[in-house]
């Protein structure tokens, strides 16, 4: 299946930040966020604001946010499950070519421009580039796996 584009005929992407989170990690964040009890804020700029209109209706958020501390020259890795090498697209290791990362998240509370947030493992200051709303019904997937991790 092919649309004819060739990967010489796609261009830049730019990625604008939307805000910026505020959190207690200052070199390393927890394994996962689910597992962190952390309030941590995310500070929309000023301009992105009106995006915000209704957010507080939603219970949990899909976050999404720039790596900008890990490397992009990795394409595979060790995770901390098991010994064997892996290839990065294969795994949640945040260094990677494109360094997305992606959380689910609890919203707390919004003031203004601040939404405060558990369940985020992401380091003070990480560029934020998206927020989209989660849905269990839509976003869940109840019998996915990784099938060299075992359960996970």
């Amino acid at each position: 299946m092919s649309n004819n584009v060739k990967p010489e005929d796609i261009k830049e992407i730019f990625i604008v930040p939307i805000g910026i989170v505020h959190s207690p990690y200052k070199e390393r964040g927890p394994f996962q966020g689910k597992y962190s009890d952390e309030i941590c804020e995310i500070e929309i700029f000023p301009e992105y604001q009106e995006g915000l209109k209704d957010i507080e209706t939603c219970s949990h958020l899909i976050l999404l946010y720039w790596l900008d501390r890990a490397r992009r020259d990795v394409l595979q890795t060790r995770t901390p499950h098991n010994t064997e090498i892996h290839g990065v697209f294969a795994t949640r290791s945040p260094n990677r070519p494109n360094p997305i990362g992606f959380g689910v998240v609890r919203l707390i509370e919004r003031k203004e421009n601040i939404l405060k947030v558990i369940g985020l493992d992401a380091l003070d200051g990480t560029p934020v580039i998206d927020i989209k709303p989660y849905s269990s019904d839509l976003d869940a997937i109840l019998d996915a796996r990784i099938g060299w991790s075992g359960n996970l």
